[in-house]
């Protein structure tokens, strides 16, 4: 792409950290430098977080993403007027869950539209977001639902390693009577189908096992010869570079050590727990398989944090760059 892509960038829970981020994301010139960014959000909550934020950025307020200027200090916010002036910060409300997935409703549909290259997205809260009726168990789904897309996955990026996972928001009990051996192909494929389109070359890629010493030949476990270990020989059949299933506790040293280019994690936390312990506030969440490019931050809406002026906007300024990247 020869020009900046423009980034539409979903502005989060209202009551969270969000908008502060948001505002000193794209005060950032190293953003400026790479894309044109738009918040979909509130323009008034932020007006409120620059004047929080001590933050002289000109706020132009637009209803279509033609009227953005894209200029340094000027913040474009397409705005839904959607927040109430009751609103109480740092608390879930079904008014804020509302409005969040009211912006990122909206972005999709720009994105679809061709108006926006890609989106980021702020964090939401999942409770506020269940109080006002949407039962998503996250931004993931909503994208995947909203698009009819079929075949996704949800994938981190960070300077230490990339992680892509097989199940996300299960409880733990659940995970293993969730995994098949179809599931667990299709990630693995999808991972390699991702990193050939934004690497230009062909990935090795670590799948890690889901017991203990990945099973230790069945004494801790069967998954892995029941399941594992037959999608992985599947996905060899079809040329894949794998390896696995490899135990948990050294896959990610592995991967680190940049022996593969992505761990393929059973479960959330076996992924995240690494992840962000390597590389917090730089990891980028990107949901592969999408029509279209979407990021997002690490992290939650640190609503005990939030309207103090201490978020730090590192991660959403990493999800910013991720998506221009990709775009290319």
């Amino acid at each position: 792409m020869s020009k900046k892509p423009t980034i539409g960038i979903t502005m989060g829970d209202p009551a969270g950290i969000g908008p502060e981020v948001c505002v000193k994301a794209l005060s950032s010139s190293e953003v400026n430098k790479i894309a044109n960014p738009v918040i979909i959000g509130d323009a008034k909550t932020i007006e409120e977080a620059c004047r929080i934020l001590k933050n002289k950025s000109k706020i132009n307020t637009i209803s279509k993403i033609e009227d953005a200027v894209y200029k340094n200090w000027i913040i474009n916010v397409l705005d839904l007027n959607n927040v109430p002036a009751s609103l109480k910060k740092g608390q879930v409300s079904k008014a804020a869950g509302k409005a969040a997935v009211e912006y990122v409703f909206k972005a999709i549909e720009l994105a679809k539209n061709k108006k926006i290259d890609a989106i980021t997205t702020a964090p939401i809260n999942k409770e506020a977001m269940h109080k006002a009726g949407f039962k998503y168990q996250g931004h993931t789904e909503i994208l995947a639902r909203e698009t009819k897309t079929k075949n996704y996955g949800m994938l981190f990026v960070s300077p230490a390693f990339w992680v892509m996972l097989v199940t996300t928001h299960l409880p733990l009990h659940s995970v293993s009577k969730a995994l098949s051996k179809d599931k667990i192909f299709e990630k693995i494929k999808l991972a390699h189908d991702f990193l050939q389109k934004v690497k230009k070359q062909k990935p090795k890629i670590g799948v890690a096992g889901l017991n203990p010493h990945a099973g230790e030949s069945g004494i801790f476990g069967k998954e892995e010869i029941k399941i594992i270990k037959p999608a992985i020989e599947k996905a060899k059949k079809q040329g894949i570079k794998v390896e696995g299933p490899i135990s948990p506790d050294a896959i990610f040293n592995l991967a680190k050590a940049n022996l593969f280019d992505i761990v393929i994690a059973m479960y959330h936390d076996q992924g995240l727990i690494p992840l962000k312990l390597a590389a917090f506030n730089k990891s980028v969440n990107v949901t592969a398989g999408l029509p279209f490019v979407r990021t997002s931050v690490d992290h939650g809406t640190g609503f005990d944090i939030a309207w103090r002026g201490y978020a730090n906007p590192s991660s959403l300024i990493e999800a910013i760059k991720a998506a221009a990247l990709f775009c290319k």
